[in-house]
């Protein structure tokens, strides 16, 4: 595959940046692709998308922090992109843990001990349930508009009526927090420069 362009729900926006090449990379169940940017020495950051996004959020942070000489790689999800399961036997589901589990197994086949991870909507979710379940593999977190660890029994109830309008209302109308990267990528680009910095200063 050749150089990637903008896609995604907003056929509004275009970046000002464009990703690379897409890499094929077996992890775990999955065919992954994805993009990487920046040194291979550097600080590595793994930026995670949400539904109905993909890696094409992220062309303008990648391009900001790859500057800055950090190693980003930017993963298509299971069921976006490029990205496939090696068996057509393999039970497909969204399961926040097998969604996390994709990323550890993305780690491991990139040799990465520890990254930077950051997300938005699923993929901040994704985050923060490996910064949950494998702390020592997150050496920082930048997690927004997402969803948190969750309890799915406690979800069996659902929102009273007045409570799901009152978020839609605020998600729609509000036009904001869909996309963060996409929406704000120098303000998100400078949480995952002051996450890594923090870090530095409490070794």
């Amino acid at each position: 595959m050749g150089p990637v362009g903008p896609a995604g729900a907003d056929p509004s926006w275009t970046p000002a940046h464009v990703l690379g090449q897409v890499n094929q990379l077996t992890a775990g169940d999955l065919d992954v692709g994805y993009v990487e940017a920046g040194p291979a020495t550097g600080q590595p950051v793994i930026f995670l998308h949400g539904w109905p996004y993909d890696i094409h959020s992220y062309a303008d942070v990648s391009a900001l922090l790859a500057a800055q000489g950090f190693r980003v790689i930017v993963p298509y999800a299971r069921g976006f992109g490029s990205t496939r399961f090696l068996s057509k036997d393999t039970l497909r589901n969204g399961q926040q843990a097998a969604l996390a589990h994709d990323v550890l197994a993305l780690m491991d086949a990139l040799d990465i001990q520890d990254a930077i991870l950051a997300g938005y909507d699923w993929g901040g979710r994704t985050a923060n349930v490996m910064a949950a379940l494998w702390p020592q593999r997150c050496s920082g977190l930048v997690a927004v508009s997402g969803y948190i660890v969750v309890n799915l029994a406690s979800n069996l109830q659902p929102l009273a009526p007045q409570a799901e309008h009152g978020w839609h209302q605020h998600r729609v109308l509000d036009g904001i927090g869909h996309n963060v990267p996409q929406e704000a990528p120098e303000a998100f680009a400078a949480a995952v420069v002051d996450v890594h910095a923090q870090r530095g200063s409490h070794r």
